[in-house]
């Protein structure tokens, strides 16, 4: 459950949300058109599929940048030899060029010898959407700051683990920090400062602690009350982990949702705190309302991943034990409302579990094209997901279309699958 709740630290840099979100400069224009061209040596771990793909994703990212759009260091290019075996690894950031490159036209393709390495190399007329480039570097921007704060949760959970003992053989102090109250000072810079503090604090009392302080500063002071409710989050996470006493999660969990109400109490459409109060009702198991939540989110700022990862992960989660139980119909109304809605193509890999999942049913209920349209979108999302291919390769073989079988029966065995590899003549 710790998926819920590692966004504590990031959730509540309340003076800074704007700045992760809107950090790149307004791009000129809408769109360009741009010739571009790439070269990839194939390594011995490549498949052709998959060496044609990286080299057209060479020349989409050279398109990208000759738009004039300065990308970090995002891609990565090495080379492993071990024995007579050389291997090639590339990493390379497919969500922000696949937003960009809105059309590609493949001009010239051809291949060549590096000695006996096959050399592909492409060019390729490129349209880039400059907007949607924008949208997708924001939100790469976010995407950075958010895991570099997970990796340092995952640092401390050690040390965090231990303060839970504590916090549970101390349960009693715990209550003494929530219910004694210094002066109202109504101070916000004072409030300010504690919350700082707290999101700095190593020790899970002391942030609550902090944070109850600043409540007592300014008791209208939002991040204060999101900062203690994502602690809370985080401690019912742990304690979730180590097997709790029975009393032990709703405690933390109560107090969490307290906190996240009297937010939106203060703002109804502040998007962290609407974001925490549908972590508790995820922890509540109450899917419907959570997913309201987060749709809320979305509707106050569309870029706003976490809102839209969470929403894709609840009702792929929810339709996941429908179809469990055999309610077909009503795990593809969840699908639908998921897979329906406007996220465009760079999310396909978020959603590709659901995808996945919405196949099997069309399959179930004999409805082989449907479920070949959802496969085909995995293989979009994945070229390397070799059990899309194989069950393609399968519903094609049973609709008739022996030549699409065997397409897709080839490109599951160069991939690994021994089943495919059985079923080629």
């Amino acid at each position: 459950m710790m998926g819920w709740t590692f966004f504590a630290k990031s959730c509540a840099m309340g003076c800074v949300y704007a700045a992760l979100f809107f950090g790149s400069p307004v791009l000129a224009g809408t769109t360009k058109v741009i010739v571009a061209e790439a070269s990839y040596v194939m390594g011995d771990g490549d498949t052709l599929a998959g060496a044609e793909a990286n080299v057209l994703l060479r020349a989409k990212r050279k398109a990208v940048e000759e738009a004039g759009v300065y990308l970090e260091s995002l891609f990565v290019d090495i080379e492993k030899t071990s024995g007579s075996k050389t291997s090639r690894m590339n990493a390379l950031e497919v969500r922000t060029i696949s937003a960009a490159v809105t059309e590609t036209e493949v001009l010239e393709s051809h291949r060549t010898f590096e000695g006996d390495r096959p050399v592909f190399r492409v060019k390729i007329r490129a349209v880039v959407n400059l907007d949607k480039l924008e949208e997708a570097i924001k939100r790469l921007q976010s995407e950075r700051q958010l895991a570099a704060n997970y990796r340092e949760l995952q640092r401390e959970n050690s040390q965090l683990r231990a303060q839970l003992n504590e916090l549970r053989k101390e349960a009693q102090g715990v209550r003494t920090l929530l219910i004694e109250s210094a002066p109202k000072s109504q101070n916000r810079q004072r409030a300010s400062e504690l919350v700082r503090s707290a999101i700095s604090a190593q020790n899970l009392s002391r942030k609550i602690d902090l944070a109850t302080q600043a409540v007592s500063a300014d008791d209208q002071f939002i991040d204060a009350y999101i900062v203690r409710g994502q602690t809370y989050l985080h401690i019912a996470s742990l304690a979730f982990s180590r097997k709790p006493k029975p009393d032990e999660l709703p405690h933390y969990l109560e107090r969490a949702r307290a906190d996240f109400d009297r937010a939106l109490a203060l703002d109804p459409n502040n998007t962290w705190a609407l974001l925490g109060h549908g972590d508790t009702l995820t922890w509540h198991k109450n899917a419907e309302e959570a997913a309201k939540d987060y749709e809320r989110v979305l509707e106050i700022d569309p870029l706003f991943d976490l809102a839209r990862q969470r929403l894709i992960t609840l009702y792929t989660t929810l339709a996941r034990k429908q179809a469990a139980a055999k309610q077909w119909l009503q795990a593809l109304a969840t699908l639908d409302k998921l897979l329906g809605a406007a996220f465009g193509d760079s999310w396909l890999v978020y959603q590709k579990e659901a995808y996945l999942l919405r196949s099997e049913i069309y399959t179930r209920l004999k409805q082989p094209q449907r479920a070949i349209e959802d496969l085909s979108v995995v293989v979009r999302a994945d070229p390397t997901d070799k059990d899309a291919f194989l069950r393609r390769a399968k519903l094609y073989q049973g609709l008739m279309l022996g030549r699409l079988a065997k397409d897709d029966f080839e490109r599951a065995c160069a991939l690994g699958s021994t089943i495919a590899c059985q079923r080629l003549p």
